[in-house]
């Protein structure tokens, strides 16, 4: 089997319910944005050494997939694993579990005092970015409540694991001067 079809040679590309659009298109952005936060986790998995931490980004990256398909259909009723409640109360309860192992924060920190840490953080930002890409998306066409509430909670899920797994912190602290 190959992998190329030559039917994208023209910038354009098929949506899962075979619509044809053009490779730029905010819908294609947006779950294109989904795809490169999957493969971000993937790569933070190899330097990740708490298993429990791992099994959870594996899980969530499962559930990328149907994030991706929904957003890759203008046929929300086509696509049958949709994310719901459910996953977002997952990731909620996965905030808090991270939340209570650490540091109380009230600070801004350097992120990155080591490679699980700091791979973690860049998936954070894919993912804060793949969510700017929905919103958008979202006041062109419809999208999910609960697709758009997930993504805003998994880059918050990102950041309590990421947090969890620094081994230094490193405060920011701003001068304030007074005038």
């Amino acid at each position: 089997m190959k992998i190329y079809t030559k039917t994208g040679d023209k910038g354009e590309t098929s949506l899962y319910d075979g619509k044809r659009v053009k490779k730029d298109e905010i819908r294609v952005e947006s779950y294109g944005t989904v795809d490169e936060l999957n493969s971000c986790m993937g790569f933070a998995r190899n330097f990740i050494e708490d298993a429990e931490v791992v099994q959870i980004l594996f899980r969530i990256q499962r559930e990328l997939f149907d994030v991706a398909g929904e957003l890759a259909t203008t046929d929300r009723n086509l696509f049958p694993e949709k994310i719901d409640e459910t996953h977002v109360r997952f990731l909620e309860a996965t905030i808090d579990q991270y939340l209570e192992k650490i540091d109380k924060m009230d600070a801004f920190i350097i992120p990155g005092s080591n490679t699980a840490a700091a791979s973690l953080h860049v998936a954070r930002t894919v993912c804060r970015r793949a969510e700017r890409r929905i919103l958008k998306l979202s006041r062109e066409e419809d999208v999910s409540e609960w697709l758009l509430k997930y993504v805003n909670r998994l880059s918050d899920t990102l950041y309590a694991m990421a947090r969890y797994l620094e081994t230094e912190l490193h405060y920011v602290v701003f001068d304030k001067q007074e005038k």
